[in-house]
């Protein structure tokens, strides 16, 4: 709860974003001094700072069921230490701060003029109630949803209303979410509208399986096809070749002169 409240924005400079130049001052050896390198080295005055806090997120969550029953833990507490006060109503006719000292005063929550942390839980936003005890210290008035475990372990003293106690019941009852459950009226299922067939009948009813017809015998070898003759070759395929003809022998050159 504490650490659900942290801002978080705490931020220091490191050597990166001090502003700076990053001239070697002087020079590293020969001169007697110190060495150095940067002037914005966390070493010197004026530098980056070295592990300092840097923005973060605080914050985590809790499962549900761990936080009802933290709350459901400190309730019990208060009520064996017997500091968990039940009243009926807080009926204040106005917003009158002497009307809620009074109150508070008949109820023991004033002792030797000092009073107790005291937390007061309503079932609703009370408005005379709110303002009545906002200008009193050590007093914090709350919802029943508004109720932290934080503000139970703080105040020593728990005023809490009949209203809120029943919608403290259901919110941290976990029988209480089953049983709504199991006594809401569930819707009856649609009758599905049947259809009716030529001769009247119901068209839902089952309609006679076919017989299955009887397997082929497997003894019975199938006969086989019987494979197409090739087509004949032409005549002209197996017509023999042609001789072919003797090329033209060059006529010898012509008698010399």
């Amino acid at each position: 709860y504490q650490a659900n409240g942290r801002q978080g924005t705490s931020a220091t400079k490191t050597r990166g974003n001090v502003s700076g130049s990053g001239r070697k001052l002087w020079k590293q050896k020969g001169t007697g001094r110190a060495r150095i390198a940067s002037l914005r080295s966390p070493l010197w005055k004026g530098g980056g700072n070295v592990h300092g806090p840097q923005p973060r997120d605080w914050s985590y969550k809790m499962p549900k069921k761990m936080r009802r029953g933290a709350l459901r833990s400190a309730l019990s507490e208060r009520l064996r230490e017997g500091n968990l006060i039940v009243i009926d109503e807080f009926g204040f006719e106005g917003p009158r701060t002497k009307d809620f000292l009074e109150a508070v005063g008949s109820l023991g929550l004033v002792e030797y003029r000092k009073r107790t942390k005291t937390l007061i839980v309503d079932s609703l936003d009370n408005a005379n109630l709110i303002l009545s005890s906002r200008n009193v210290e050590k007093t914090k008035v709350t919802n029943s949803f508004g109720l932290n475990i934080y503000d139970l372990l703080y105040h020593e003293k728990l005023l809490i209303s009949k209203a809120a106690i029943e919608e403290l019941n259901q919110l941290l009852d976990p029988k209480s979410e089953s049983a709504k459950v199991d006594t809401e009226e569930t819707p009856e299922p649609k009758k599905a509208v049947k259809a009716k067939s030529e001769k009247g009948e119901a068209a839902d009813e089952p309609k006679p399986k076919k017989e299955a017809k009887p397997k082929a015998e497997e003894d019975e070898p199938k006969p086989k096809k019987e494979a197409k003759p090739k087509a004949e070759k032409s005549d002209e395929a197996t017509a023999p070749k042609k001789e072919a003809k003797p090329k033209a022998v060059k006529k010898e050159a012509a008698d010399n002169e």
